[in-house]
């Protein structure tokens, strides 16, 4: 949104309630000078005088020129009067501070609909209420009411976050590991410009090179996907770290902020169909950010490790088992080239153990990166290696001169390469300049975190790799029903006229129909009640498997019509659908259910009785492709069943994507009042897809 950018790149800007009486005020004004902003600072106070040592205006409209943003603290009491000062001196962009709004609830949300009401009607781009504001740290303009505590390490992370706590501890642990960053935005309640619209804006901002959020909800669904479809496209990671994993949270963020955190599994779907990576920590967050920043996209999955400590290279190799990263053997021309430059002590092999050499040695940290990264199993190099904060010790020599060993190292080609810690640390000034002197892409994350953040990094370049995101697949490739489909019947019907296989159906209205019906069916046969007032046919025993023979089937026509009345009398009876039995094959379940946040969201996992014992699902929202469907069968732990397991017949994975996305483009056209459109099971045998029983369930329009 290029309208943001003289938001977060003002040249001029009006902090309105200037007094040195607020601690927010004199905070305000302390982080231009401290960032070292160069536009006009312009001071207004309704009883005019002297704030900061800086001469006050009464009114935005007594400035007498333009002004990009103006920072809003004051009472709720004066924030529409301010509002329409602004609109009266031309202000279109504008920062509110106070709380008291939506998250307080009813008379609070009540305030703020007016105070959107009268911004909309000035055409004033609000940022809150009750939000810290922004940073920006290439620029020097900033609105930020809070302490900024330690001077600017500029780079290219932003951070946007529904919190101004957690930005302003985002901010902090940045400066404290040498992360540089760009612009921090404080949403707050986002009663105009939430996170979506920050991170769309972020998208296309060039000084931004990765986008690092913190979330307790998200508002507008459809631009964040559109602008994480953009960000992929172009390359530029966003980073995510939402809460909602637990009622408690749920219950929390409601408080906090007045939003609905969403349900979590549908967000976890989210942002794997969308190329967001997903975290669980600000550690996490703000190292996998930097990673990112200084590899860029990841040519491979192999990762060598080397380390000047065996056991650390082991802990390594642990830390990366856990979290998937993949440390390939070595190419035996890879384990000779090694031999010839370790010491006769040492062992060629994937981690890379150094030895005490290299004390008296440094260069070979050197020596064995050059050999590493001609491996073709190498895509990205991890030299253990601790950056000390404090270079005037005995250590001192040895420190150096590994520095400027790692740091000659430029990998050529394809191979990425990263030196990561030991354990978290702290990076000092001195060590930040010895760094960047040494040209040495350091994450000081401990090798716990750092392997959680290369294998995300993994992930995301993996996506990219395969050609970023395609184009949104199209749902007309099924028409509207003229009749939508409520029975079991119906709906299986339906899914064939949308291109889904289904097994044979008969309804037969009588004993004689359903005998003769299963004759010409030939082999076992399954009877279901059919009824358009019955949901759950096993719950009435309306449900009859493997029956061969006419006996057994007039036996069983008998049986299901007479448990069926008795279990609900007042239910309408059409008769009994008669089908073949089916036996070999996988059975999976496809569901679609409409997520208040997402809409239409399509679920696949383990069928039958599994779903509910293993809630082994993945979740898209709709609509998919059959590419995206294969990414989601990749996803189940259930996986192997379909792969051949045990000698078993490997499903076509194709096929089954096929049939997949064919259901969720029936579900999309039954409209939006369709609630739920289940498939289960869905039989996979070999090439053969096929649907065994469907059921749809609506909303009131």
């Amino acid at each position: 949104m290029s309208e943001l950018a003289s938001l977060f790149n003002p040249s001029s800007v009006a902090l309105v309630g200037a007094t040195d009486r607020s601690t927010w005020s004199k905070m305000a004004f302390d982080n231009l000078r401290l960032l070292g902003f160069q536009g006009r600072v312009h001071l207004v106070s309704r009883s005019g005088g002297l704030a900061h040592g800086q001469q006050t205006f009464t009114s935005v409209t007594e400035i007498g020129e333009p002004v990009d943003v103006a920072l809003l603290m004051l009472p709720i009491a004066a924030m529409n009067d301010a509002l329409r000062d602004l609109g009266a001196a031309g202000i279109r962009s504008a920062v509110v501070l106070a709380g008291g709004f939506a998250e307080t609830g009813e008379e609070g949300r009540a305030l703020q609909e007016e105070l959107v009401a009268t911004a909309r009607e000035l055409g004033i781009r609000l940022l809150g209420p009750n939000c810290l504001g922004f940073i920006n740290f290439t620029t020097g303009g900033v609105c930020w009411t809070g302490s900024m505590r330690t001077p600017p390490l500029k780079g290219g992370i932003s951070i946007v976050s529904q919190s101004g706590a957690v930005a302003t501890v985002m901010k902090h642990f940045a400066h404290q590991h040498g992360i540089g960053l760009n612009v921090v935005a404080a949403t707050g309640n986002e009663a105009v410009l939430g996170l979506a619209e920050v991170i769309d804006y972020l998208v296309d901002d060039p000084a931004t090179r990765v986008i690092t959020v913190f979330a307790e909800t998200v508002r507008d669904t459809g631009l964040l996907r559109s602008a994480a479809e953009r960000a992929l496209r172009q390359g530029k990671p966003i980073v995510v770290l939402k809460v909602g994993r637990s009622e408690i949270t749920v219950q929390a963020a409601q408080s906090h902020t007045g939003s609905l955190v969403g349900d979590d599994g549908v967000f976890d779907g989210v942002c794997r169909q969308l190329g967001l990576v997903r975290v669980r920590s600000i550690e996490e967050l703000m190292f996998t950010a930097a990673l990112l920043q200084k590899t860029g996209v990841l040519q491979g999955e192999g990762v060598a490790v080397l380390s000047a400590s065996g056991g650390m290279g082991e802990l390594a190799a642990d830390y990366a088992h856990l979290e998937g990263v993949g440390l390939p053997a070595l190419a035996p021309q890879t384990l000779a080239g090694l031999a010839a430059a370790l010491p006769p002590m040492a062992t060629p092999a994937n981690p890379l153990d150094l030895t005490g050499a290299v004390v008296n040695k440094p260069e070979l940290f050197l020596d064995c990166m050059q050999v590493l990264e001609q491996d073709p199993a190498v895509s990205v190099l991890v030299c253990v290696f601790d950056v000390p904060t404090d270079l005037n010790n005995d250590w001192a020599p040895f420190a150096v001169g590994s520095l400027q060993a790692i740091g000659r190292f430029k990998p050529q080609g394809r191979v990425r390469f990263l030196a990561i810690s030991n354990t978290v640390k702290y990076v000092s000034d001195r060590s930040r300049a010895e760094i960047e002197a040494a040209g040495m892409p350091y994450l000081a994350s401990g090798l716990d975190v750092g392997m959680k953040a290369l294998q995300n990094a993994l992930r995301w370049s993996a996506l990219q790799r395969e050609g970023a995101i395609e184009a949104a697949p199209i749902a007309s490739r099924v028409q509207p029903p003229a009749l939508r489909p409520t029975s079991e019947r119906e709906a299986m019907t339906f899914l064939a006229s949308a291109g889904v296989a289904v097994v044979p159906q008969v309804l037969a209205d009588t004993e004689a129909l359903a005998v003769s019906t299963a004759r010409e069916l030939g082999g076992p046969v399954v009877l279901k009640i059919a009824s358009p007032d019955i949901a759950h046919k096993t719950e009435v025993g309306g449900v009859l498997l493997n029956l061969q023979g006419d006996e057994a089937v007039a036996e069983g026509f008998r049986r299901i019509m007479a448990s069926a009345r008795v279990a609900l009398p007042q239910a309408r009876l059409d008769g009994v659908v008669v089908s073949p039995m089916r036996k070999a094959g996988v059975e999976l379940f496809v569901g679609v259910r409409r997520d208040e946040q997402w809409g239409h969201v399509i679920a696949l996992g383990l069928g039958g009785v599994w779903i509910e014992a293993l809630k082994d699902v993945s979740l898209r929202v709709l609509p998919v492709s059959p590419r995206e469907v294969k990414r989601m069968v990749g996803e189940l732990r259930g996986v192997s069943l379909l792969q051949g397991f045990r000698g078993a017949a490997p499903v076509d994975l194709d096929a089954l994507a096929e049939s997949v996305a064919r259901i969720g483009d029936a579900a999309l056209a039954l409209g939006d009042t369709l609630d739920t459109l289940e498939v289960n099971p869905l039989r996979a045998d070999g090439a053969r897809i096929e649907a065994l029983d469907a059921l749809a369930t609506y909303r009131r329009a």
